[in-house]
């Protein structure tokens, strides 16, 4: 067998720490404000923005737990959390979305009056705050889903926050107060749309399928394209967390192998598809004649 451990997570702590703080100081003012200003759009970019501010905690919680070595009963150690925290903040973002959306229903039943001023002003300052967070994340959206997620969702709240801003016009200069449910619905809607990426890749890494940014055939033509090898069978790839990837595959060499082979094979998968973690099985006579997943028999059963 061999292994291949060559990773090197960026440390996340600070712009975490940094992005938390600001959020969670602007969800207190857009809340207050949105009373105060009797703005739902306010109000529900707040719930959202608190909603983000639970990611930032589950993401970052869960990068610092996957930091816990192997114990006899995990013996993959504790980085799975981090899946399962993506996983759960987009399932988070979807409920506070469902309610924004109900609350904004009501409101067309009911209108209130809002202040159109008031509302440009607090999500000005929203547009900046999330902005500035946005760009603490852009570095390592490439290589790690959580901080994809946290990215995202800064990203999509600074747009928000500038539709809201618009909005905050418009009902200052028309005195129509339908648009301020009106955009609290586009808001959760494009929120819904903008997570929808999120919730789907946790949700499969989840359940231990290939991660999106390798490509199983690939893989295994490449393994059967080695010297030596005339078969490939029992191939699984999986999401050992979200900035480390896994596989397993038994070989059929007839003639053998060596050391230097596995080094070497296990250094290219983790150079070109970004595996980092590769256990290899030699078989000189292997129970599968054929390299293809179309038969159960060599493709995961």
């Amino acid at each position: 067998m061999a292994h291949n451990h060559s990773h090197a997570p960026r440390d996340f702590n600070r712009p975490f720490a940094i992005a938390i703080i600001l959020n969670l100081a602007f969800v207190v003012i857009e809340v207050a404000y949105g009373i105060v200003g009797n703005s739902l759009a306010l109000v529900a970019d707040a719930g959202h923005n608190f909603s983000d501010v639970m990611t930032l905690l589950l993401a970052w919680g869960a990068m610092a737990f996957a930091t816990r070595g192997a114990t006899a009963r995990h013996t993959f150690g504790f980085k799975k959390g981090t899946i399962v925290a993506s996983l759960f903040s987009a399932m988070l973002l979807y409920a506070a979305m469902g309610i924004i959306i109900w609350e904004a229903i009501g409101r067309f039943r009911m209108p209130a009056l809002t202040s159109g001023m008031t509302i440009i002003v607090v999500a000005a300052i929203g547009v900046v705050i999330n902005t500035a967070t946005a760009l603490l994340f852009i570095s390592g959206r490439k290589h790690d889903l959580n901080i994809k997620g946290a990215f995202l969702h800064m990203a999509a709240d600074a747009v928000v926050s500038a539709g809201v801003v618009a909005a905050g016009f418009a009902i200052a200069a028309t005195g129509w107060q339908w648009l301020d449910p009106l955009v609290s619905i586009a808001i959760a809607i494009i929120v819904l749309i903008a997570g929808w990426g999120l919730l789907r890749e946790s949700f499969h890494l989840t359940m231990a399928g290939v991660p999106a940014h390798i490509d199983a055939e690939e893989v295994l033509a490449f393994l059967n394209s080695l010297p030596g090898v005339s078969s490939v069978h029992d191939l699984h790839i999986w999401a050992g967390s979200t900035t480390e990837n896994m596989l397993i595959a038994h070989l059929v060499m007839p003639e053998g192998s060596n050391d230097d082979f596995l080094h070497e094979t296990t250094k290219r998968l983790h150079h070109d598809f970004k595996i980092h973690h590769a256990t290899l099985q030699i078989e000189q006579n292997g129970s599968c004649g054929i390299s293809t997943y179309q038969t159960s028999k060599c493709w995961p059963e």
